[in-house]
């Protein structure tokens, strides 16, 4: 039997698809001539930390222990996870913590966890903290206080500067996500975020994925 590949189906697909068309001596569609395959992840609530906030979380000198290696390089969820204290001491406990620590400490829930534990957060993307909505969070070793940063991620999509040049689209540009299936649904406001290190990946919260539906061979595609 062969391993279990850790490849996302809609890469495979890409890479068979293109092949195929290829073959057959066929123009390939739109999709099968991206430079990359375009995949959309369901980010479940999860906590940024700065390495300060980790260290009154877990101790004096303390690093965060990689679980599950993420799409984008580099970037994991770790084995750490936090408890977090909203208004009227409602709360979430086992918060799971992404790596690699950041500059900054921020919150990402979606919109039924925020009416669950109290909150009134707004849409942002990722960093852009200011004039929010802080909490309590809670660790092993104490206490770490947030005064901002409880956000609802704004959809976006990562994108390397080969794939935005296909699409014609330039960093914080707005593009439109279809997404196919027994129940489609079109976001209309997908923040685009350009680096050389991204893959071509899209991200949506819980929320969003259960309301259209999103399944590992869903077809997903962006729209200018």
């Amino acid at each position: 039997m062969l391993p279990k590949s850790n490849t996302p189906r809609a890469v495979v697909e890409h890479v068979v698809r293109e092949q195929v068309y290829r073959s057959m001596g066929l123009t390939p569609p739109a999709s099968a001539a991206a430079p990359n395959a375009f995949v959309v992840n369901v980010s479940a609530r999860h906590c940024h930390l700065s390495p300060a906030a980790v260290e009154a979380l877990f101790g004096p000198g303390y690093e965060l222990t990689p679980m599950k290696w993420l799409y984008q390089e580099g970037q994991y969820a770790a084995k750490e996870t936090v408890t977090l204290v909203g208004p009227r001491s409602r709360v979430i406990s086992n918060l799971r913590i992404l790596g690699p620590c950041r500059d900054f400490d921020q919150v990402e829930l979606a919109y039924t966890d925020a009416i669950a534990l109290g909150f009134n957060i707004p849409m942002r993307a990722s960093g852009d903290t200011a004039g929010t909505p802080g909490c309590m969070l809670m660790g092993p070793h104490g206490f770490f206080e947030m005064n901002e940063g409880v956000i609802r991620a704004m959809p976006h999509v990562h994108m390397h500067p080969d794939d935005a040049a296909f699409y014609g689209v330039e960093h914080k540009d707005i593009m439109k996500m279809k997404v196919h299936g027994d129940c489609p649904v079109t976001f209309d406001n997908i923040l685009v975020r350009v680096d050389e290190s991204f893959k071509l990946e899209a991200h949506i919260d819980t929320d969003e994925g259960n309301a259209c539906g999103l399944k590992p061979d869903t077809f997903c595609e962006l729209i200018k």
